[in-house]
């Protein structure tokens, strides 16, 4: 029987002339997070957007004709329309931080970037590497924290004007849909993304078809083709390998994300990293800062060697010393298990037409991807590949830096942990993104328009004490109210959706109580994050909850990943506890959790509870969402709250401790739950002045908001991207390739001179003269007689690294003197000079150690040449 041809075509919305611009607003992300013009959209209909998961590209196919003629007569929505079109194209167009601050003087800046511009570099290109973008519910790309924050990091670039493109997969099927059975129990059902109803645009060729780019796989070649979506200012790339040139199983590798086994991962992380270099070539594209955001797309870095060998005609060791100069690499996990690691066969399969086409070597390579590079049996590490290939690494919070340092120590085991070349850029979030509209009007009102332009600026949050506490508190309320009446709804619908018996369905609209104290609990539900935890003394909560004159109530959402039991038991039995009848209109479980739950949620909560095993929270960031919209974080000291936390801007569980005895630990931080509960939080938010306010949580809820703000939002975070990763990575790469890469060959061949000869350095003799009866305010005189052998002074440097000793011998926090050369003695050995501060009393230590010294290093730490004596 023969196949059918199906013949395609597509048919697009009919949209009057006056109406056009809705088509561009629609089609710019920068939609989502203006609220005048999700606004506009809902005045076109309402109801329909939100059944369309608030896709306003389905909405004006979806929406009558007849409606959009009325609407084309409709004077208010014109003038609404055009106030909207007018504040994209100012948007467009205006001036932006990055070129006040990259493009011109600086005023007011606390560190200048690394050897600042007088003009703009025309060359700079950052392309920011994701497997998961969460910009909006209606673009399914993102599972969870990771894409959202991808997608945050993107608005932001935005805003700031950031000369930065995305790169992703564009995933047929997703994430998965939630939704739980009559036990509780997760199931999960994949519906197919309609391409042609999203905010997608084919990237076309000369001859207007889709542009067709190619990686080698075993046996054959993966097409591919680019969709691009427009993030304000920012182009996101998303590439698709469902195109009719691939085999069935090719087409499923961008099927689903974090979908299949190994096999499909990497080959998924083939097409991103790889692929993704070779979409942007495709486009015209030549990023100088290439972000990978996790490891998964650190097969980039092979594919940016690859092209510097063959086009410069580079060896690998050239090309590597150039393409690490214009890499930046973050680590968002703090267990060595969150990492991707693939076994040596896997590597060599799916990448083996790879190395034939490239001229790579396939034992280099994965000798590159190991802790241990002469293990031939050890896994493939991506984020191993990654810190090896990257310029800066980062950590996502303070306390991040401090675990991913500890974690990934083996990489350079002759550094002290603190030197670890792993810095910290402490996460945020896209403050316009989460806020509600009401808060909105409320900064505007009091702290002026300023807070969306520059959100981290503190002088302008600290104008939220001029916000009455009345009207604070009322709008607050407001959008408690609202989030109850979402809940009533979700329920529901959820009941409906189960068939369960209609006085249950009946019973939804007498859950929650809009006035109680409410407490949400919301995120991704693995083991660690402890979603059972306030259920530990069941007894005890449920007096707290059910108090009739103080009553609280909690929120749950979130979903486990498909193959996680455990995070699906917390699921379950989460949702048996709210069906006790005791506490059924006190405690709920929304399915489905997504990007617009989230925003209900953090609005209308009062308490944003985390209770992580500290320190396995990375950053977390839905608490900073709360904290915008006036809501009171209530967390273990882990990831950003660590940080965060000030006494008076929210509510510590424990004080930083960890255990090594899990169920002990369980029952001491639940039970502080409960005492913050009782002894604290309640009693704070129902005590009310005469006029019903609870003065003493509305000063929380300032103080949260005044400190909070200005540091946990990702504009923030880009700027401190832009001072520490890529600016400096930017220019260190435009070195490395200057003069026809004659920079990185200098450099290489340095490298080799100095390794050769790097085991005849030696330190004969360190003399630190009073070091023994020093006082506190003075300094004390070393002197150190270094043996370079074959190696000139200009090879190296010689560096006191000194401090106070813990009670392990070791300087924990080391400060680093550079020791100045002072003449050569007999025999080829050199007298070095510096001096020892003493700045405090108590037991100080003190090393000498010489590390390489090139112009060419960015960080001579990374190199693994160190000798201490």
């Amino acid at each position: 029987m023969a196949s059918r041809r199906i013949r395609m075509f597509t048919v697009r919305p009919r949209i009057p002339e006056r109406l056009q611009a809705l088509q561009t607003i629609a089609y710019n992300l920068w939609w989502s997070w203006n609220h005048e013009a999700i606004a506009l959209f809902r005045r076109i209909d309402e109801d329909l957007f939100e059944s369309l998961e608030n896709n306003p590209v389905k909405l004006l196919s979806t929406v009558s004709p007849e409606r959009l003629q009325e609407l084309q007569h409709d004077e208010g929505f014109l003038a609404h329309l055009d106030r909207v079109a007018g504040a994209l194209d100012r948007y467009m167009r205006g001036h932006t931080w990055y070129d006040e601050v990259f493009c011109g003087r600086s005023p007011g800046l606390e560190t200048e970037p690394p050897r600042t511009p007088t003009k703009r570099s025309p060359e700079m290109r950052i392309a920011y590497f994701s497997a998961e973008f969460g910009l909006h519910e209606s673009i399914p790309t993102y599972s969870g924290g990771l894409g959202v924050l991808a997608g945050d990091h993107l608005k932001s670039a935005s805003d700031l004007g950031e000369p930065l493109v995305g790169v992703g997969l564009m995933y047929r099927l997703g994430y998965f849909r939630q939704y739980l059975n009559h036990d509780g129990w997760q199931q999960e059902r994949y519906p197919e993304n309609d391409f042609f109803n999203l905010p997608l645009v084919p990237e076309l060729g000369p001859d207007g078809k889709p542009i067709l780019v190619s990686v080698p796989f075993p046996g054959r070649d993966v097409f591919f083709r680019i969709w691009r979506i427009q993030v304000g200012r920012v182009p996101l790339y998303l590439l698709d390998t469902n195109v009719p040139n691939n085999s069935p199983e090719d087409r499923e590798i961008t099927g689903q994300l974090y979908g299949g086994d190994q096999d499909m991962r990497i080959r998924q992380e083939i097409i991103l990293g790889i692929g993704g270099i070779r979409a942007l070539r495709a486009l015209g594209i030549q990023p100088t800062v290439c972000h990978m955001n996790e490891g998964h797309s650190a097969f980039l870095a092979l594919e940016r060697i690859r092209i510097m060998m063959e086009e410069k005609g580079l060896s690998f060791e050239e090309a590597r010393a150039a393409v690490t100069a214009g890499n930046v690499f973050t680590t968002h996990t703090p267990v060595p298990a969150g990492n991707d690691l693939f076994a040596p066969h896997l590597v060599e399969h799916w990448l083996g037409a790879y190395f034939l086409f490239s001229k790579l070597d396939k034992h280099t390579i994965l000798a590159l991807g190991r802790q241990n590079p002469q293990d031939p049996s050890e896994p493939f590490s991506m984020t191993v590949l990654a810190l090896r290939l990257a310029n800066v690494s980062n950590g996502v919070s303070k306390l991040h830096g401090v675990v991913s340092r500890r974690m990934w120590r083996g990489l350079w085991p002759q550094l002290p942990e603190a030197e670890v070349p792993i810095i910290s850029i402490t996460n945020g979030v896209h403050t316009q993104t989460w806020l509600s509209p009401e808060m909105a009007q409320l900064f505007d009102r009091y702290l002026g328009t300023g807070w969306r332009d520059k959100p981290s600026d503190h002088s302008i949050w600290k104008r939220v004490d001029n916000i009455p506490d009345a009207e604070l508190w009322r709008t607050h309320e407001r959008r408690r109210e609202r989030l109850v009446v979402f809940c009533r709804k979700r329920v529901r619908w959820q009941l409906l959706r189960r068939g369960a018996p209609p006085a249950e369905i009946h019973r939804a609209e007498e859950i929650l109580d809009p006035e109680a104290l409410t407490i949400g609990f919301a995120r991704r539900f693995a083991t660690y994050k402890r979603g059972n935890l306030i259920f530990r003394n069941l007894e005890r909560l449920t007096a707290i909850i059910n108090n009739k004159d103080r009553p609280v109530q909690i929120i749950f959402s979130g979903k486990a990943h498909p193959r996680d039991h455990g995070g699906k038991e917390l699921i379950a039995e989460i949702v048996h506890v709210a069906r006790r009848p005791d506490l059924r209109r006190r405690i709920v479980f929304l399915e489905d959790y997504d990007m617009a739950v989230a925003r209900y949620l953090v609005q209308g909560v009062d308490i944003w509870l985390n209770n992580p095993r500290r320190p396995l929270e990375a950053s977390g960031t839905s608490g900073m969402k709360a904290a915008a919209n006036a809501g009171i974080h209530m967390s273990v000291l882990d990831g950003w709250w660590a940080e965060g936390y000030a006494r008076d801007n929210g509510y510590a569980i424990g004080a930083g401790e960890e255990y090594t005895d899990l169920n002990y630990q369980d029952d001491v931080e639940s039970r502080a739950i409960y005492d913050l509960l009782e002894q604290e939080i309640v009693p704070a938010f129902f005590t009310r002045g005469s006029d019903g306010v609870p003065r003493q949580w509305v000063r929380m809820m300032k103080n949260s908001m005044k400190t909070l703000c200005p540091v946990f939002n990702t504009n923030r975070m880009l700027e401190e991207y832009m001072r520490l990763a890529y600016w400096p990575t930017h220019q260190h790469y435009l070195q490395m390739i200057a003069d026809d890469a004659k920079p990185a060959r200098n450099l290489v061949r340095w490298r080799r001179h100095v390794e050769q000869h790097w085991p005849q350095i030696t330190v004969e003799s360190v003399e630190a003269k009073g070091a023994d009866g020093a006082h506190v305010g003075e300094q004390v005189p070393v002197l150190a007689r270094i043996r370079l052998g074959p190696l000139a002074p200009e090879d190296v440097e010689v560096q006191l690294v000194h401090g106070l000793v813990d009670s392990l011998g070791e300087i924990a926090t080391p400060n680093v003197t550079v020791m100045q050369p002072d003449g050569k003695a007999a025999d080829g050995v050199y007298i070095y000079r510096g001096h020892l501060p003493c700045k405090s009393s108590g037991q100080h230590g003190y090393a000498v150690r010489i590390l390489p010294r090139h112009e060419g290093l960015a960080n001579p730490l990374t190199t693994g040449l160190i000798t201490w004596g």
